[in-house]
């Protein structure tokens, strides 16, 4: 290649890259413009931040929420949890009030409220013959730290319950070693605090996503599901869910001896160290009030493709219950045995494409919690 046909295909190639960034910044613009001046769907969002407990649910809201091409409609109570309805909740309650506290698994991410395991339980709990009432305080991306500061900004505000059960999730320590640094009550963490960054970068990304770019999260979401329909559901959920190298997966890996998964600043031991530390002043709060705790622990799809019955996450938590729970509920062998029955067991249980539970899944888990609540 002569110097003069590199001269020109350099310069062909700037133009190009100019093109192409000159046509997108106008595409960012009028996606800017159209969502925040004419696109009219949205009613607002009931995710809101918190300077004491990072994120939740904003109080007496109803309105659409999404998760990838799910849509649903969300309700929330006075609480500012999940519900079936817009209501008011009393501070106490005639009947025994059992509180469950999780993350996006437990909130029931691409879910209405009766489709979930919190809102079966609710259900059970108002027909069956010693009352119980079921409230649900999970919301997405929620760890140790915040089930602490939420539950104790609970108590001190009157809100009374008679028993707490804790979902953990399998990324809980992954959240534990990288965020959540600002409302930690220890200067150790504290001083990984970014005082002038949001309390949750990843979920404000998200929402301002969503609120401000409604074409380009349109789009992302329309080339998704064409690639799915091109490679196949089975194809798509394997390379997505189901490998130890996804994406996904990377705040689910570190159960495996030999992670190379790292989770800066603290890492996964460090990770580890501080949910069990946020862990224990919550059971500590509690047992000062006598208020029993439940754990309970469940698997990814990744610990299901890849046979980790004797999951790590397990043992954690096992080993912390035996001196600070009421009881410990292990519910990964009742989706290992639904996983030796059915070969479809992903696409039964989780919802394509993603690792969350599906209306299957979470009737699994409303049957198998129900032995142990009711």
């Amino acid at each position: 290649m002569s110097s003069e046909t590199k001269m020109r295909f350099a310069l062909r190639t700037k133009i190009g890259v100019f093109v192409l960034l000159y046509c997108g910044g106008i595409l960012f613009g009028l996606d800017l413009i159209y969502s925040n001046f004419f696109h009219r769907e949205d009613t607002g969002s009931a995710r809101i931040s918190s300077a004491r407990y990072s994120h939740g649910f904003a109080a007496n809201y109803q309105g659409p929420d999404s998760w990838g091409p799910l849509n649903y409609q969300l309700y929330t109570n006075s609480l500012g949890f999940k519900d079936g309805m817009v209501r008011k909740v009393a501070a106490k309650a005639d009947a025994h009030r059992t509180l469950l506290i999780g993350d996006s698994f437990t909130e029931g991410m691409g879910m209405r409220f009766e489709d979930s395991f919190a809102g079966m339980l609710y259900q059970a709990g108002q027909v069956h013959a010693e009352k119980i009432e079921f409230l649900n305080a999970a919301v997405s991306s929620y760890s140790p730290v915040i089930y602490l500061q939420k539950i104790r900004l609970l108590l001190e505000s009157g809100f009374r319950f008679d028993e707490l059960i804790v979902f953990l999730d399998i990324s809980d320590i992954g959240e534990e070693a990288t965020t959540y640094f600002c409302i930690d009550d220890e200067p150790r963490y504290r001083r990984h605090c970014d005082a002038n960054a949001p309390l949750n970068l990843k979920e404000e990304l998200k929402q301002w996503i969503r609120q401000n770019l409604v074409v380009l999260n349109r789009t992302r979401l329309l080339i998704k599901d064409g690639v799915r329909a091109w490679l196949g559901d089975d194809d798509w959920n394997a390379q997505v869910v189901l490998t130890l190298d996804s994406i996904p997966n990377m705040e689910s890996s570190w159960t495996f001896a030999g992670s190379t998964t790292t989770l800066p600043p603290l890492g996964i031991e460090g990770g580890i160290a501080r949910g069990l530390k946020n862990m224990k002043a919550l059971a500590d709060l509690l047992a000062e009030r006598r208020i029993p705790l439940t754990i309970v622990v469940y698997p990814w799809p990744l610990q299901l493709a890849h046979d980790d019955q004797d999951s790590r996450h397990i043992a954690i938590w096992r080993e912390f219950c035996i001196r600070n729970c009421k009881s410990f509920i292990n519910l990964f062998p009742v989706f290992f045995a639904e996983r030796d029955a059915h070969p479809d067991w992903y696409n039964r249980l989780f919802i394509h494409g993603d690792i969350h539970f599906s209306v299957e899944g979470h009737v699994l888990m409303f049957g198998e919690l129900s032995k142990h609540l009711f």
